[in-house]
């Protein structure tokens, strides 16, 4: 593998704790993987309003352009609930989400074995729980027109908001599912409001078409909220979900809670595939920037870290390297460290960094058994 550019944003709170135990999970996998990669580091968020005047610098975003791949630890905090809207932190994180035009949120829910018992469903249903789902990012009723709130003639407020979808949005959103589908058990399951919503029939009708294009893929439809309910009934049932900007909203925070923490997520938003076949990407943790908790060394760095494996499956095709990864995860895992957040009763957790050196210390013991 050629030398690839990872651009790391630590951002807010928590940001900057997970991002140093990052750095040196990044710097293991340069040693003893042969990882070739140069991480370079910069500003987001209100770390960046402050220095910047700006939530995202134009030399930033520059430089996440031409990356391979950027890693973000968490932006906001009540320091900057005062600025204006287009200075929140919050805005530095959807400009790059919008000048990268990152169309697709990967949102995976795994049920990791040791923490079976954090979740609220019983051992029977949540067992095996390996989900992926594929939220479309920039379209829908979250940036439709017309939207806003006016007066009525007769007196009355009206709150508007537009569902808009094109049939290129949804052709390149279920591309991107069924592609990652031939990775995994090869079942899409797609779902819309095609009962009550026009832009649901439309999102059926390209799902099918693309679903021709991919014989070996399993393809079924299903209502929104059937899926709601089906995630809590029979969540093993689905490998893939591809939906739109709102239900994949709802449908993820779903799916996140049966695995018993936020804490433990990552996600990867996607854009378009270049000429030389490279997508533009975002990782970061699905939690946010836990400003009650920062800089008191408790914060768990797993999901961050986690979004690095998801980084070396999409952005840098090294799969057994990103196996190796989540093996020492459910490792250390299995071995009693938590930190605060998934301890349970009886547990003792541990800080930041040493849930750090456990886990480099795990890939150690992991290669070693690999090898």
């Amino acid at each position: 593998m050629t030398g690839k550019r990872l651009l790391l944003l630590a951002g807010d709170g928590i940001g900057p704790e997970i991002a140093a135990e990052l750095r040196r999970v990044v710097a293991w996998f340069v040693e003893n993987r042969n990882l070739q990669v140069a991480l370079e580091e910069d500003l987001v968020g209100g770390a960046a309003y402050d220095r910047h005047g700006t939530p995202l610098a134009d030399s930033t975003l520059e430089k996440a352009s031409g990356a391979d791949a950027v890693l973000l630890g968490a932006v906001g905090g009540p320091k900057w609930d005062g600025v204006a809207r287009h200075h929140r932190p919050e805005a530095g994180l959807l400009r790059l989400r919008k000048e990268m035009d990152l169309f697709a949120n990967l949102r995976p829910a795994y049920c990791r074995p040791a923490l079976q018992s954090s979740s609220s469903l019983k051992d029977d249903y949540i067992a095996g729980v390996d989900l992926m789902i594929v939220r479309e990012l920039t379209g829908g009723v979250y940036f439709g027109e017309p939207r806003g709130v006016d007066r009525m003639p007769d007196g009355r407020r009206r709150g508007l908001d537009t569902q808009v979808y094109y049939d290129d949005e949804i052709e390149r959103l279920l591309d991107v599912a069924f592609e990652i589908a031939r990775s995994r058990r090869n079942k899409v399951t797609s779902v819309e409001k095609s009962n009550v919503m026009e832009s649901g029939v439309l999102w059926r009708q390209v799902a099918t078409e693309v679903g021709q294009r991919y014989p070996d893929v399993e393809l079924d439809h299903m209502y929104s909220d059937n899926c709601a309910m089906q995630l809590v009934r029979a969540p093993t049932r689905f490998d893939v979900i591809a939906t739109d900007n709102l239900f994949g909203d709802l449908l993820s925070d779903c799916a996140a809670m049966l695995t018993g923490s936020l804490g433990m997520l990552p996600s990867a938003s996607l854009g378009a595939r270049s000429e030389a076949g490279i997508r533009k990407a975002l990782y970061e943790p699905v939690h946010g920037s836990a400003p009650d908790i920062a800089g008191k060394g408790v914060a768990n760095p797993l999901a961050m870290i986690l979004s690095f494996g998801m980084c070396l499956r999409y952005s840098l095709g090294l799969g057994a390297e990103a196996e190796l990864l989540e093996t020492a995860v459910d490792g250390l895992l299995s071995r009693g460290f938590r930190t605060a957040d998934i301890a349970g009763p009886g547990d003792r957790a541990v800080s930041t960094s040493s849930m750090g050196d456990a886990l480099i210390e795990e890939l150690g013991d992991a290669l070693e058994r690999r090898e």
